[in-house]
Formats: C-alpha cells, structure tokens, sequence
C-alpha cells in the first residue's frame, strides 16, 4: 500500500513505515528513573507491532526537571544500561527506537524533586505549578544536560534524539510569552524565547556528532491568550530548519489550556475532522522544509493515508491509540483496516498515576469479563 506503508528514512535512518508512536509517559520506571523489564517489554510490543518509529516517554534530563513519578531519567551514567537493554531489545525485535529528552521546568513535582520548580520567569498560579525564575547561570547548566543526556542516549545505541519543547515544559515555556517574561537574552523577541532551544540543538549535536538524527516536539498553539500561537511557531520552526534539525512533530496545549489539553478528547469519526492542529500543519508545509510528524485525533487508516497523500504531514503519529492497541499498525497493514479502539477517555492515564504503569482500563474491563 502506499503513503503510511512506504519506506523512509531521517538523516539516514531507515524506517519501514510513516507511524510514529508519539512519546507517551509509561509510568514504568523505577522510583529513581532506571529503565524496567517492563518498560523493556512494552517497547518490544510496540516494535513487533508494526511502528515504524518509537519515541520514548519524556526522559528527565536533570534531577530538579521531574515531572512526576516513575518517569526515565538520563541525568547519570548509571541510566544507561538500562536504556542499552531497551534499545537492544527494540533492535533485536526489528524496531527503531528515539530517546525524548524533558525537562518539566515549572511543572516539575516537587514533592519528588525536593527542590523549588525552575522556569523562565516567577509564575505564581491559584491551580497550578509555581516556580521561580532561572538564572542565566542555570539555563546554560540545562543545556549542558540536555546535551550530556543526549550522549548517555547515543552511548545506550539509540536511533536518535527528539528534543520536547511542547506541553508547557520547560523549553516549551521559553518559547510562550505566556509563561516567558524575560528582559535578557533569553526573553523579549522570538529569536530570544527562541535561544535556549537552539542552543540546546547545537549542545546536542556538537555531543552526539552528525550522524545521529536529532528531532524537536512543538506546540502549534498553546492555546492560552498571550501564548505560543501557529506565526510564532512556523517562525521558530524556520530558526530549527537553519539550525539543521531533522524532524519536528506538532502537538498542543499545556496544563493551563482548559479543553486544548495535549490529550483533551476527541471522537473522531474517521472524517478528519478531530485531527489536531491540521490548519497549523497546513502552514507548515507551506513554509517549512523539515520532515514533518503529527500528533492528536488521528483514529484510522483512512485519515492517516489521506494525511500523507496530501502531502499534509510526513510522518502520523499517535499516542493513545497504541497504548489500547500496540498492534494496530501490523492489524491495519494485514487488511483489518477498522478504526483504532481507542476511546480518548484518558482512563489510561489516571491508571497510570496509580502505580500500575500506563494501560487502557477499558481493554482491561473487556478481557476480564
């Protein structure tokens, strides 16, 4: 079949197909961070079931950037022959797998971290994360771990690298004027908000050399007033593209979005209708040359194929879905082309919270009975 089943490849790196698993938080690590039999065996699951390409759940690239329990860390060497497991379980199993690199900025718990959230500017909020403002000092210390974790990943044998500015996180906040108030290098203009994340690109390259793929998650839109909008995003994504960055997938929303969550529900009727933030990836392609990959309310074949048709994005990714079904793609590519089970209920996620890692409570339910 053509489109989502043809072969590609980023920056020499071969995939099979155009499905992304999205990064999704697995709640499998251990208490410190250390990769898992199980997290191992989920990554397994994903790869034998047909994804072109894993992304790894956020991995906390400096102790203080937690942004929850039982999330992967990178900030140590110890890390990694938990990570070198994963990846060679992945590899053996036929797969690719990328490592994401966060750091959770003013949305960091506490409560894990034992130390006060860090962000671009003081933000004091009734309902939500609170952090003080970086020193100039501390954002250059952020952007080294980024890019010492990125080693550590390379070290483990990972297929590449994708940075996450989206979702309110840390570099996310630096982009929004929303969350960034700054007067310094680091605040004010685009090309300003925009430097840490550059810098972390280039500390990220100058670590892992030329030949690994380096990637970048970006909101759309934070949808928040005064926020990152779509013109401020496609003119960061024309800063990436000088800077040589490989792919960047779209997503949106922050904790502060209300019903534009990064994983607000969705019912998708196999229209397209529900897949987020399509007008801003129809911009994108207008302007932007890197590879693209979308996230959000994409639920079957038919919207995946007609996405790549159309040149409307390179790569589909998702999220949910694979966390009900890790087997959809080979399912969709053998001819059972029925739409993805999932729900979009975030069941999954509440689940998770409990300790038990990320499953769909409703598949679950089902097989009980």
């Amino acid at each position: 079949m053509a489109g989502v089943f043809e072969s590609i490849s980023i920056r020499g790196m071969s995939l099979p197909n155009r499905f992304v698993r999205s990064a999704t938080w697995e709640g499998l690590a251990t208490a410190e961070g250390k990769v898992t039999p199980q997290l191992i065996k989920l990554m397994v699951r994903l790869a034998e079931g047909g994804v072109g390409l894993i992304i790894s759940g956020h991995t906390c690239v400096s102790p203080e950037g937690l942004a929850g329990p039982w999330h992967a860390a990178l900030y140590g060497d110890r890390f990694i022959p938990g990570f070198a497991a994963m990846t060679a379980a992945v590899h053996q199993a036929g797969g690719k797998i990328v490592i994401q690199l966060a750091h959770a900025g003013c949305q960091a718990d506490v409560t894990l971290t034992g130390q006060q959230a860090v962000g671009p500017s003081t933000l004091m909020a009734e309902n939500g994360p609170r952090c003080r403002e970086m020193t100039v000092a501390e954002i250059r210390k952020v952007i080294a771990a980024f890019g010492q974790a990125a080693l550590r990943a390379k070290q483990a044998g990972c297929d590449g690298i994708q940075i996450h500015a989206a979702h309110g996180y840390l570099l996310s906040e630096f982009l929004s004027p929303f969350f960034n108030k700054r007067d310094d290098a680091y605040g004010g203009s685009l090309a300003n908000r925009a430097r840490i994340v550059r810098e972390v690109l280039q500390n990220i390259r100058e670590r892992v050399g030329t030949d690994l793929p380096v990637m970048i998650k970006l909101n759309a839109s934070d949808f928040l007033e005064d926020g990152l909008d779509v013109a401020s995003m496609l003119a960061t994504a024309s800063l990436l593209e000088q800077d040589g960055i490989d792919a960047i997938e779209l997503s949106g929303g922050t904790a502060y979005s209300g019903d534009y969550l990064p994983i607000r529900r969705c019912h998708n009727e196999a229209k397209g209708d529900d897949v987020f933030n399509l007008e801003a990836a129809r911009r994108y392609k207008e302007r932007i040359g890197v590879p693209l990959m979308l996230v959000g309310g994409i639920r079957s074949l038919e919207v995946a194929e007609r996405l790549v048709i159309d040149k409307l994005v390179d790569f589909v990714s998702l999220s949910r879905p694979l966390i009900r079904e890790p087997d959809l793609i080979k399912r969709w590519q053998s001819g059972d082309t029925r739409k993805a089970a999932c729900l979009s209920d975030n069941l999954c996620f509440k689940a998770a919270k409990s300790g038990g890692g990320i499953y769909c409570v409703v598949e679950s339910k089902q097989r009980e009975q």
